[in-house]
């Protein structure tokens, strides 16, 4: 709890605006005013099926958002819902379908940092990619229990508020 405390009151980024909602109205108020539109969609990371051990996926479809800019909320652990949001900087969100060697559909969302010459060169992308800041886009997949905001009036149907 110590550390969700100090994240949510440490400084954000450089040229990155944070806030940690503690309720899902909240959540919505601060993506529809940080995106500039009351048409947003929320995306996660979606498994098929509970408790589905590590296994090889097959990627079966990709699909970029399109939305130039994007909130991402992390959930952080506290004693109630707390969420570390942010607006990143040149960063795309995917949409990625796979299938899993024993069947379970998966439907996930990436995104990559195309600006990470200001990371931490210490930051554990670095390490596994072997690579500098600032010299190639890093992705990586969501985690299920964060959300992904994105803005525009083609993901009207999914959450217009």
């Amino acid at each position: 709890m110590v550390q969700t405390l100090r994240h949510c009151e440490a400084p954000a980024a450089k040229g990155e605006q944070k806030w940690c909602p503690t309720s899902l109205e909240s959540m919505i108020d601060i993506a529809t005013s940080s995106l500039g539109t009351s048409h947003v969609r929320a995306m996660s990371t979606v498994v098929g099926k509970e408790g589905t051990p590590r296994q090889e996926y097959t990627l079966t479809d990709v699909k970029c958002t399109g939305a130039d800019r994007l909130l991402v909320c992390h959930a952080e652990p506290y004693a109630y819902a707390v969420f570390a949001c942010h607006l990143p900087r040149a960063t795309r969100a995917y949409t990625l379908s796979m299938v899993g060697e024993d069947g379970t559909a998966v439907e996930a969302v990436a995104v990559c940092h195309a600006e990470t010459a200001a990371w931490n060169p210490r930051h554990v992308a670095f390490q596994v990619l072997k690579v500098k800041p600032g010299t190639v886009p890093v992705c990586h997949l969501v985690p299920q229990d964060h959300v992904v905001w994105t803005s525009g009036r083609e993901f009207a149907s999914y959450l217009d508020v």
